[in-house]
Parts: structure tokens; sequence; C-alpha cells
């Protein structure tokens, strides 16, 4: 797949599954694939620097165009020279748009996220909202959000949708569908009046739970003439079901293009995905959790979790390494239970350090998993 100064190669297919790693070129640089990607949402990670991060051979991170356009504006972003020289990050960045994923299999039932909350009405037009930041009204269009995420110079963007929850009906969901594909056509015709080739474009597959709307969704984005491809809207109510739909619908997109799945970062539903074609994820998963005090960690080296919680007594006396085979900053000069007690004593740099840890292990657990691909393992 080459489109102006992107390309997708797939350079191992799975004999086991549909897994396959690949490289995508971008001008700021490759993304080896199966990869995840981590979320700056307003510009900046959460308790870490873009040149820890680095550090941590990330390959790539996220930015969310809908909290960019409030603050600070995506013409400050463009006078500060664009997102990557605004963060000092010069390797690929991935740009959210105004939908995604729905909360449901997350556990936060009542769509917490500023977008739902100040969303106020949808129509052909587009989004109309009220500003978080100082409660003006905006319309967010097809068109506006690509001359916004244009303005913020990431190097894949995604076309302007809407993210419908679990609990709507399929006469909703379905009207949705379409309504979602005519701005995904809108968003490509904006993006194509003034693609300069620095951007790349995915479409994004909506029709929740449903598996005729999914593959009407799928065929209406490999029709368009877009870069990549997201999954995104509900997944459905419970971590099967979400298997079950990412299987289904992957079955129906275009093996030629990269995959995204949207807003999914547990590593059992990252490992699911990768079997079913998956090429990159995002989630603030790892950032939230270490801010929590949760440190991640190979399920096979923890009674089958990915997580420890560093608040626990238990870690009190633990002189030992959050991961004895982890060859991060966080592991190789600070113990479990100093990191404890930073957090006992509620001190920024217990958050810090465990960012650091989590950052570094996905990177090693993509890393992993592409080794398992390239042995037939996964």
């Amino acid at each position: 797949m080459q489109m102006g100064s992107f390309s997708f190669k797939v350079t191992n297919i799975s004999s086991k599954s549909r897994a396959r790693c690949g490289v995508i070129s971008t001008p700021h640089g490759d993304i080896h694939t199966p990869n995840f990607i981590f979320c700056g949402t307003k510009g900046a990670m959460k308790s870490i620097s873009t040149a820890e991060l680095a550090a941590t051979c990330a390959e790539i991170m996220l930015s969310n165009t809908y909290h960019l356009m409030l603050q600070p504006g995506a013409d400050i972003v463009a006078k500060n020279g664009g997102l990557h020289k605004m963060m000092n990050w010069e390797r690929p960045i991935f740009s959210l748009g105004h939908g995604g994923v729905a909360n449901e299999i997350k556990g936060r039932r009542n769509f917490s996220n500023h977008c739902c909350k100040t969303l106020l009405k949808i129509t052909e037009d587009g989004a109309y909202f009220r500003s978080y930041v100082d409660g003006r009204k905006h319309c967010l269009t097809p068109e506006i959000s690509i001359q916004v995420q244009q303005k913020l110079g990431a190097d894949i963007i995604l076309a302007f949708d809407e993210c419908t929850p679990f609990h709507v009906d399929r006469k909703y969901t379905e009207m949705s569908m379409h309504r979602s594909h005519r701005w995904e056509t809108r968003s490509l015709r904006e993006f194509q009046k003034s693609n300069d080739g620095t951007q790349a474009l995915y479409g994004i597959i909506q029709g929740g739970i449903y598996e005729n709307l999914r593959k009407l969704s799928a065929e209406f984005i490999s029709s368009e003439d877009f870069f990549g491809q997201a999954i995104g809207g509900s997944l459905g109510g419970t971590k099967e079901q979400m298997w079950d739909i990412v299987a289904m619908t992957t079955k129906f997109m275009n093996q030629t293009r990269p995959t995204h799945l949207l807003g999914i970062g547990g590593l059992g539903d990252i490992l699911n995905g990768v079997k079913n074609g998956i090429d990159t994820f995002d989630c603030v998963h790892p950032t939230r959790l270490a801010r929590h005090g949760g440190a991640l960690c190979f399920p096979e080296h923890n009674d089958g979790k990915e997580f420890f919680n560093l608040h626990n007594a238990r870690f009190r006396e633990d002189v030992g390494p959050i991961d004895t085979t982890c060859d991060c900053y966080t592991c190789q000069h600070f113990t479990r239970s100093y990191i404890h007690h930073l957090f006992k004593a509620k001190e920024m740099l217990g958050g810090h350090l465990l960012t650091i840890h989590n950052a570094r292990f996905m990177v090693r657990f993509m890393d992993q998993i592409r080794q398992k691909i390239k042995h037939g393992e996964i």
C-alpha cells in the first residue's frame, strides 16, 4: 500500500492466526506493527516528557483534535510549528478525531469524557457542542475537523464520525453509520483539496454490534480512497462481545491497508486484536494505571494478572525492582518499596516513575508480540 509519502508493507504473516507484522512508513519515521500508540491527548503525555517517552523506544504517540481545537487552538499550535515541534517529538503522531470507541467495555457507562458531556446535538452538518474550556458553543463539521487536523500537523489523521454507544438500538446505529459515511466522504474530499503528502487519512468503520452493518461499513471504507482504516463505535457490553465483534469486523476489511483499533489497551485485548489482524492500538490505560499505582507486568509472571498495585502493603519492604527483566530507568534505579512510599506520601514522582515503566513495558510487550508472530507462536 503506497500513498504519497506513506506506505504500508506486510513483512510476516502468521500461520496460526490472522496476525501479521508490517511497517507503516511516514515522513517522521517508521512504525513497526503490531504497535501501541501512546496517548498525549491534549498535546502532552501525562506524567512523562516526550524525551522520556522516546527513551522507552516508543515509535508513535497520539493527540486529540477536539481537545486541541479548544485549548490552545489549532492556530496557536500552527504558530508553534505544529504538534511535532511544539511537543518536541520528531516521531510519527496519530490524530484522534471527534469520535472513537464507546466506553461500555471499559466500565465507564456514564460516558464521562468531555465530548459526550458537552455535546448539544448532532445534525447532518456536524456535531454541536459547548466548550468545556469556556462554555462557548461550537459546531464541528467534517470540513472543520480536517482543517484543524491539517493545522495540527499529525502524520496520520482520522475522518470525522459519530461514536454510537452500546445502548442505542439497531435503527439508530444504522442511521448514524450512514451519516458517518457521508461525513467521512466529506472529510476525504476536504483532505484531498490541500493534501501536500505530509499526512495520511484513515476512514473509520462503524456499525455497532451488528454484523451486517459492520460489513456494509467495512465495504464502504474500502471503496473510498483512504490510506488506512480504523474500527470505531460500540464494541459491545463485555470483553467477550468486543472480541467477537473485532473478529467479525476484521473479516470484511481491506487487508492491504493498515488497521487500527480505537481506544483499546488491555494486554489480553491487544493480543486478541493482533490475532485478528489489527496493526495498531491506542489507549490511555498504561499512563492512567501508573498514576493510580498500577505497574504493568507479563500475566504469566503475576498469576495471570496484567498489573499489580504498588499501593499494597506487601510492597512496603520489597527492595526489588518492579520487574527484574525490565531495562527501563525506573526498574534500573528504584525499588518497589520506594515507589510504594512515594504513593503513600502522595509524591507525584511515584506516578512519574511508574509511567516510565509502563510505557517501556508496552514497547517490550509489542516487540514480544512481533517476535512471536515471526517465529510462528501467535
